[in-house]
């Protein structure tokens, strides 16, 4: 077993750092955990971000299959950590073991997913246009196009998923997978698990034979340690996920620089759930059963937690509503990530109500103390949703707004009315997608995802997933954070024109040694150039 330093760790070195210090509490008790953890300060962050220019020299002309070992290897180090990975981070959390287990193979099996993706070699979207130096008025010159990492890149992590979306998670693994090194911030509400989880990318490193600098971590409690790594010159994007005002933040400090850099921040949303008449008269109990599970899901802590049910009144909106309320008022509250986080949730409700929603139901305190998230169903009309922009913004926890219309006009303005989401779903029938043409135009518009009687809870990992959406969701649209296309917020096109052959990467070369996927001259093709497709 570990024995945790509290250090930040830089470039393999763990090293006291220059910022203020701090402590891991356990959610579910109070108690303070050891060690003390030492904050980051700006000499810290200049040494892990000049460690990893450093590296980036060495990993960002690496090859596909270099790349693959070092996800593997990592997936198998943070495997290795067992049962000790777990115990730290239910601890950290309050999260429950079988949770933990799911995440972690989650985690796992992201890293090896892009482990395949970049040892196949396609992503790097290699287009070629040959020459004609016959062409009339002006010879057509040699063109050859295709994607390169951009340098290193600060990761934030996220609360909620402790592995998933933190130091080993999806964006340290697609910044990785486009041949970007890491500095990572870790989130200050479980940083015992991070340390460990940093600790197994670093041994990973070392097997793989690459640059130390090819990752650190760095701990902080305050903001001046995530604004530092935004603004500084050697960082060339940023991965985050978090809340908005968070998520702002970043993009605001890195939008002031002298150089501007990308930011893709996922800051969550409403995902909002649009029952159609068809859907509630005649499924309203298997609805309210599965609206249930996913407001509950976690205490309500996803970034796609169904936080507006939008639905006519009309047969079956009685009885849906009622079933919902009574699973969630008997729904135990459940022991949210820290206790900023369930005072913020109890003040949303609270702030709802004022606003003149209805509070339909609530979950007794099962769990007491500061960090209890009470299940909670809420009702408004569509002219308290449409006045109150705050009634629109998300509230972090287990709890669902209903805004009840009066026709599917009604309900095309409140989709109008909402903000960019992760999410949008719809229940209804496949005929009931053509009579509300206009709603599913509008939510496309809206949404990152679009999900047909089912539940926005559950983010499938593969190479198809978007999970991103229009502003405030997210802060570029054009990106996902999950799935393989998440590597091409690393990366960036650079085209060679007249190059001789051998002076061009092999992915650009006539023969295709690698066998990838080439676009050459406008068709996809295996082939090497000049060759018969």
């Amino acid at each position: 077993m570990e024995k945790l330093t509290g250090r930040n760790l830089i470039a393999g070195e763990a090293v006291s750092g220059g910022g203020e210090a701090f402590r891991a509490v356990d959610p579910a008790t109070g108690a303070t955990l050891d060690p003390e953890f030492s904050g980051a300060g700006a000499r810290d962050v200049d040494q892990a971000l000049s460690a990893a220019e450093a590296a980036f020299r060495v990993y960002g002309a690496s090859s596909g299959a270099e790349r693959a070992r070092l996800l593997r290897a990592i997936a198998d180090e943070v495997m290795k950590l067992g049962d000790e990975l777990l115990l730290r981070a239910a601890s950290e959390t309050g999260l429950a073991r079988a949770r933990l287990e799911s995440e972690r193979t989650r985690t796992v099996n992201q890293l090896r997913m892009f482990a395949d993706w970049v040892e196949e070699g396609s992503w790097v979207e290699a287009r070629i246009d040959t020459a004609d130096p016959a062409r009339t008025p002006a010879p057509k010159p040699d063109i050859r196009r295709m994607l390169v990492p951009l340098g290193p890149v600060a990761v934030f992590s996220a609360s909620n998923f402790p592995l998933a979306c933190s130091v080993a998670g999806g964006d340290t693994a697609s910044a990785l997978a486009a041949g970007c090194p890491v500095v990572c911030k870790a989130h200050p509400a479980h940083p015992g698990t991070s340390e460990l989880v940093a600790r197994a990318v670093n041994r990973a490193v070392r097997q793989a034979g690459l640059p130390a600098g090819m990752f650190s971590l760095l701990h902080g409690w305050s903001h001046e340690v995530g604004l530092a790594l935004a603004k500084h010159p050697l960082t060339r994007a940023v991965g985050f996920t978090g809340s908005l005002r968070g998520g702002r933040a970043i993009f605001d400090a890195a939008a002031t620089r002298a150089e501007p850099i990308p930011v893709y921040a996922e800051m969550g949303s409403v995902n909002p759930v649009f029952l159609l008449p068809s859907a509630v008269a005649t499924r309203w109990e298997s609805i309210a059963a599965g609206l249930a599970q996913s407001i509950t899901l976690g205490v309500g802590q996803f970034c796609t937690n169904p936080g507006v049910l939008v639905a006519m009144c009309e047969e079956g909106l009685d009885s849906l509503l009622g079933a919902l309320a009574e699973r969630l008022r008997n729904t135990p509250a459940g022991v949210m990530l820290y206790d900023r986080l369930a005072h913020a949730y109890a003040g949303g409700v609270e702030r709802a109500r004022a606003m003149g929603a209805e509070l339909l139901a609530v979950a007794s305190p099962a769990h007491d103390g500061p960090t209890g998230g009470r299940p909670a169903l809420l009702s408004t009309d569509i002219g308290h949703f449409l006045e109150e922009a705050e009634m629109r913004a998300e509230i972090f926890g287990p709890s669902s707004l209903a805004v009840v219309v009066g026709s599917a006009d009604e309900m095309l303005k409140v989709a109008e009315a909402l903000e960019g989401q992760l999410t949008a779903s719809i229940h209804g029938t496949p005929q009931d997608l053509a009579t509300y043409a206009a709603l599913v135009e509008v939510l496309r518009r809206k949404a990152g995802r679009l999900i047909f009687n089912g539940f926005p809870t559950g983010v499938e990992v593969g190479h198809a997933m978007q999970h991103g959406g229009p502003y405030p969701a997210s802060t570029d649209a054009r990106s996902t954070s999950v799935g393989t296309a998440s590597i091409l917020r690393f990366a960036r096109p650079v085209c060679y024109q007249d190059f001789p052959d051998g002076a061009l990467p092999p992915a650009l070369r006539n023969r295709n040694a690698l066998g990838i996927w080439r676009l050459v001259n406008g068709a996809m093709t295996r082939s090497d150039v000049g060759a018969a497709a």
